[in-house]
């Protein structure tokens, strides 16, 4: 997989690009993350990549012609042109699934007050990543792509994955590690016993448990296993007692 990010700051990624999961998955070939910086596709003779809004208004807004001639030069035709906006579709782990099988992502960082409207029409998808604005479309690109190259194969584990929180719509039981007793808490006898029977039952349970706690919006969503409607009553008067 090859990700092209479009940025007026690539500084901001050097540590994202260099640590942990994504910088191994660079080194060993998993992806190829490329960092552009739109500064060298503007033809503005001081450089800037954006002016004041027509009609009046605060801040400024990306022009037109750096953006469309960066894009057209990293474009092929298996390319996917993201842009991260406040205003896209709201990223999920379902979208992340649909993106790691591209072979090419574009993903465009807006910055300043947004985008000439009429860049929208070289995008493909938009994207948010929550109801919420930032600074620019940096840190929302990093959480992306992060999101997306963890599920390439071989980048980690599939077990390690396949557990996530979201990846089957519901959140992930609670994890445990050594010492068994801490500070007078001690780990669920079940997840000790070797009965690996009861442990997947455990772990089904409890991350039922904490969808219908935390996230009851996400049962709503999906048809429940015979299974799982059983422990989710048991889950519902346990939790009323």
């Amino acid at each position: 997989m090859k990700i092209d990010i479009i940025t007026l700051f690539p500084t901001m990624f050097t540590g994202f690009l260099s640590e942990s999961i994504i910088g191994r998955a660079i080194k060993e070939n998993k992806v190829e993350i490329n960092l552009i910086n739109l500064r060298d596709y503007t033809k503005e003779k001081h450089g800037h990549v954006d002016d004041t809004p027509f009609g009046g208004g605060a801040g400024m807004v990306l022009m037109c012609q750096p953006v469309f001639d960066c894009i057209k030069s990293l474009r092929k035709e298996d390319s996917l042109v993201i842009m991260m906006t406040p205003q896209g579709k709201t990223f999920n782990q379902e979208v992340a699934k649909e993106l790691v099988i591209k072979n090419h992502l574009i993903i465009l960082c807006g910055h300043y007050e947004g985008f000439d409207e009429r860049i929208r029409s070289i995008v493909d998808l938009e994207v948010s990543i929550g109801d919420f604005v930032l600074t620019g479309g940096e840190i929302p690109a990093m959480a992306i792509t992060d999101s997306i190259v963890r599920l390439i194969d071989g980048v980690i584990e599939k077990d390690s994955h396949e557990y996530d929180s979201y990846s089957n719509w519901m959140l992930e039981h609670p994890q445990f590690t050594k010492p068994r007793v801490y500070e007078g808490m001690e780990v669920p006898s079940v997840l000790c016993n070797g009965n690996h029977k009861e442990i997947e039952k455990y772990k089904l349970k409890e991350s039922l448990r904490r969808t219908y706690l935390r996230r009851p919006d996400l049962l709503e969503k999906h048809e429940l296993t015979k299974e799982e409607k059983v422990l989710l009553d048991e889950i519902i008067k346990e939790e009323k007692c």
